[in-house]
């Protein structure tokens, strides 16, 4: 068994729940209807962040919706896992649908260290899915929300994401604006 597997999967939240339950949702940009928020997502959900024992949830069953999610052992997901809350900089929340025990929609949040702006943070917006089973819940516009504000709370100078040409309506929702600069990239792996 390798070190990493020390660690059981677990119910470790991957960073401080009360951060979510702190936020301010007043200052939301979007309204919801029914109305939902952190800390009542919806009937029988939970929003909360990442712990090791959503391995076994159906955590990357979700994500594979998203993308290729890969095939990923309890050890690899541990350790990826304690490297991210090892640096305190990856938030990454999950919906769990208590009745099945599962993971339904996912989001993460990474915040890039600058020597920019006075040494400032830059929030960037990462894989938000939603399950198949749950679309028309309000649970992407959830995840972006909360991101956006955890954001905010974590003193970020500004918040990104990238995004299909057909999403792009979606998110100026949220206050979010094309910029000049174009995504560019140097793909190794598929």
């Amino acid at each position: 068994m390798s070190p990493a597997c020390g660690m059981l999967l677990d119910e470790t939240p991957l960073f401080e729940p009360a951060l979510l339950q702190e936020l301010d949702w007043s200052s939301k940009t979007v309204s919801f209807s029914p109305p939902i928020s952190p800390s009542q997502p919806g009937e029988g959900l939970v929003l909360r962040p990442l712990c090791t024992a959503d391995f076994n949830r159906g955590f990357y069953k979700v994500l594979s919706q998203l993308t290729t999610a890969g095939d990923v052992t309890p050890e690899q997901f541990i350790k990826n896992f304690e490297h991210m809350k090892k640096t305190g900089d990856y938030y990454v929340i999950v919906v769990e649908d208590t009745n099945l025990g599962q993971i339904v929609a996912t989001a993460t949040l990474i915040t890039e260290h600058k020597f920019i702006h006075s040494c400032a943070k830059r929030g960037r917006v990462e894989e938000v899915v939603v399950s198949d089973v749950c679309r028309g819940k309000q649970l992407g516009k959830l995840l972006v929300s909360t991101l956006t504000l955890l954001s905010k709370k974590l003193d970020c100078y500004k918040i990104t994401l990238e995004c299909a040409p057909k999403n792009v309506a979606f998110y100026t929702k949220f206050s979010y604006s094309a910029s000049d600069e174009t995504y560019m990239q140097c793909r190794f792996f598929d």
